[in-house]
């Protein structure tokens, strides 16, 4: 089997869901600007890699910065607090949530600055860096169950409901709408805070995406979809091979699982189950879908770690790189020309990119490329 497989999409363009609106954008703005330690994450031109690939630019926003929290989780899970809070102000609820990692450390992190706990629940096979790294806020206690990731959030819905707490779950479940649909709210600013930082001259025409359950994704799509409008970029979603739900659901126009307990060093992609009411924005205006193998991201965390002469090194963990890996195969392996030719990359592209996450697992990141983050980072 390729390491890359391809499908594409309808582009249906159906109507997006309501949530995403001016005045939603305008509040998820305030609110974040609101928070201490809130600045802009970078957005960083890859000039050299760019000329290297043939294409011309490479922009990734480096969300490995976000908060000190090495990813870009804290943006939903803040603004998803937020808004339960403001419902009971003079309350001090509990709040639960399944994680692979980083969404479980942004809902502790921002527990943490309401003065609230958190229980959170990872699937089987969490390495232990990702539940130190939780742990070490302070507030939360963590819990790796038996199962993997879709069975574990079904578990700690149930969880949350006999004990009285508060699920703060970045999907959707029956009955269970709002929170979920705050969290993608959140994840907008990235975006927004992309298109601010532009030059003028410049404007992307492919945006690459990761996705577990999509609802990052979903958020970027979406935002792009009401604003850019018929100046919407080529838009591909990207997942791990074994749990790419996205790639096997939206090409058929129906939710299709594959949960499980599936391999991959992508621990934050390894989710077998599209968030429901983000699943019409990833099946009406993505133009393609990509499921990925190890090697992809492995590649990219690689040439992140030790950039194109004159480039910025980024320190991107194993979710983060993934696109990075797939452009660079895309433009430099000849058997995957068909696939470049069908995106259109060519001299003229402009690829925007999101490294969603830092080295998380520090192990594994030392093993993929040959030295420790820190040395990367410096």
């Amino acid at each position: 089997m390729k390491s890359i497989q391809i499908a594409e999409g309808k582009l249906a363009r159906g109507p997006l869901p309501a949530m995403f609106c001016a005045r939603h954008y305008e509040q998820v703005k305030a609110f974040h600007q609101s928070l201490a330690g809130y600045a802009p994450t970078p957005l960083i031109h890859l000039e050299a890699l760019a000329k290297q690939l043939g294409i011309r630019a490479i922009l990734v926003k480096d969300e490995s910065q976000r908060f000190g929290l090495k990813a870009f989780k804290a943006l939903g899970a803040s603004y998803a607090v937020h808004q339960i809070l403001a419902e009971m102000p003079d309350q001090k609820p509990v709040f639960v949530t399944t994680t692979d990692g980083n969404h479980g450390k942004g809902v502790a992190w921002a527990a943490l600055q309401a003065g609230c706990r958190a229980e959170i629940f990872m699937p089987k096979g969490t390495v232990a860096s990702r539940v130190e790294a939780i742990e070490a806020l302070g507030n939360a206690k963590v819990t790796v169950t038996e199962w993997g990731y879709d069975e574990t959030v079904r578990w700690t819905r149930d969880y949350a409901q006999r004990q009285g707490y508060i699920l703060v779950q970045d999907t959707v479940l029956p009955g269970y709408h709002e929170i979920p649909q705050n969290i993608v709210l959140g994840y907008t600013t990235m975006i927004r805070e992309v298109y601010q930082q532009l030059p003028s001259s410049i404007q992307p025409t492919h945006v690459f995406l990761q996705a577990g359950v999509g609802s990052m994704a979903g958020a970027v799509l979406g935002w792009l979809a009401d604003t850019q409008k018929d100046q919407l970029p080529v838009t591909s979603i990207i997942e791990a091979a074994d749990s790419a739900c996205v790639f096997a659901s939206c090409p058929r126009g129906e939710l299709v699982s594959k949960a499980g307990i599936t391999p991959t060093i992508m621990a934050g992609l390894n989710c077998g189950e599209v968030n429901p009411d983000i699943f019409p924005v990833l099946r009406d205006y993505a133009s393609f879908y990509f499921a990925c193998a190890d090697e992809i991201t492995e590649a990219g965390m690689r040439q992140y770690a030790d950039p194109s002469d004159g480039d910025q090194a980024i320190v991107a963990g194993e979710s983060g790189a993934v696109g990075l890996g797939l452009l660079m195969k895309l433009c430099q392996d000849a058997s995957y020309a068909q696939m470049k030719q069908a995106l259109g990359l060519d001299e003229n592209s402009v690829v925007l990119l999101f490294n969603t996450e830092g080295a998380t697992d520090p192990e594994d990141y030392l093993r993929v490329v040959g030295r420790p983050w820190i040395e990367v980072s410096g």
